[in-house]
């Protein structure tokens, strides 16, 4: 009696070895390149996102401690209370001494500010025309405290009298001063109040103190012979040893104002940036929402295509079918098809994400920080997006009979 022959798919099945089962999603991508372009465009757009909106705010956070750093995060600043229904007590003339006395304070400066002395090029300008700048009277240690640097010039002497003034960076673009040197060898000459004042100063941005930028400073003796100035400061900066700002910011109202220690608040500058980066955090939150959104429209292209895939190629499955493919064969190509689409869509992203996080920065001159958990969230997300989105026409390429298969082609 001879024993039948075996039945074609009756015999123990060939496994796919996994560089033939990369080369079966390989084939299918480099055969339509175009449609496989388009395919992993929305993922190549949402990955992008998410590394710019995550590589942007890292540089910038990175740029703003660097700042802080050569800035120091140590500076504390004092004024009278305002609010709460109770009187406009004044600080005492001496606040800044006062501060100064403090064992931990390494140097203090004090602003007063003269709100209704006008600043302008000549007489024939309107009093009320002071674009936008701002007359201040200093006096103590300004180098150390305020720890600007200056583009031009020096800062005024605070114990002089002499009509001197030094302008922040944004007074002198509104003020049109650019060069300390005039034609006649004199320097430019600004009308404050009734007194002419020679500039002598022109400092760079601060951004630990962005108010001093639209500040014209003049010194303390000045403002006080010349400009009617009180004598009162508004506000005392002072710097101390980092590790005991606490105890300085706790008994500086007390110090500085001995009977009336609740008119005093004391804040430190460096809090209001690290708000900021605060705010550019909720931002990036709102981004990597429609970043998700990207990869979300991606990943339905990606599953449109693959469908689409799969009924363009019945014959091909019903082939393979009926040569032996097993269901799980069938349904790791077309995985395999679909994470390969979207992997190549994840890496052009990655690169395209990186190119404009790195021209951001060189633009703002921030140094170019790209999160390690971004670039690997953002291939891993893509891996994740394509496996999902392969899985619905996966399947339903599995479950094609060869019958039914080579039946419809």
């Amino acid at each position: 009696m001879t024993t039948p022959p075996p039945r074609p798919g009756a015999g123990p099945r060939a496994r796919l070895a996994p560089r033939d089962v990369l080369a079966l999603g390989v084939l299918r991508v480099r055969s339509s390149p175009v449609r496989a372009m388009l395919s992993a465009l929305g993922i190549c757009i949402g990955v992008a996102t998410m590394i710019v909106v995550v590589g942007i705010p890292a540089s910038s956070k990175k740029a703003l401690e660097n700042d802080l750093a050569s800035l120091g995060t140590n500076m504390l600043k004092v004024e009278k209370a305002t609010g709460g229904g109770g009187p406009d007590i004044p600080l005492p003339e001496k606040a800044d001494a006062m501060t100064a006395r403090i064992g931990p304070v390494s140097s203090a400066a004090a602003l007063g500010k003269l709100p209704s002395t006008p600043i302008r090029r000549n007489a024939e300008v309107d009093q009320g025309d002071t674009s936008g700048v701002s007359v201040v009277a200093a006096r103590g240690d300004l180098t150390s405290t305020f720890q600007a640097d200056l583009y031009a010039g020096h800062l005024p002497t605070p114990d002089s009298a002499l009509p001197t003034v030094t302008l922040g960076s944004d007074a002198a673009h509104s003020l049109g001063i650019t060069d300390l040197t005039a034609r006649d060898g004199t320097g430019p000459q600004l009308l404050i109040g009734d007194a002419w004042y020679t500039v002598t100063g022109i400092l760079r941005a601060v951004p630990l103190l962005p108010e001093l930028d639209s500040m014209a400073i003049v010194g303390w003796r000045s403002a006080t012979q010349q400009l009617a100035f009180s004598g009162h400061p508004d506000t005392v900066y002072l710097r101390a040893t980092e590790s005991q700002l606490a105890d300085v910011r706790a008994i500086a109202p007390a110090t500085v104002n001995p009977q009336n220690p609740e008119a005093v608040t004391v804040s430190r500058p460096s809090d209001a940036l690290a708000a900021k980066q605060l705010t550019d955090t909720a931002f990036s939150s709102l981004f990597l929402g429609l970043a998700a959104v990207a990869l979300f429209v991606g990943g339905v292209g990606v599953a449109n295509t693959m469908i689409v895939s799969v009924l363009e190629r019945r014959t091909e499955i019903g082939l393979r079918r009926a040569l032996g493919a097993a269901r799980g064969q069938i349904r790791i190509q077309f995985l395999t098809e679909s994470v390969l689409l979207c992997l190549l869509g994840g890496a052009a992203g990655l690169v395209l994400g990186t190119a404009g996080v790195a021209g951001w920065a060189l633009a703002q001159d921030w140094p170019a920080v790209l999160p390690l958990p971004a670039a690997l969230g953002g291939l891993g997300s893509a891996v994740v997006v394509g496996a999902l989105a392969g899985l619905y026409p996966a399947t339903r390429a599995a479950a094609l009979t060869p019958t039914e298969a080579l039946a419809s082609a």
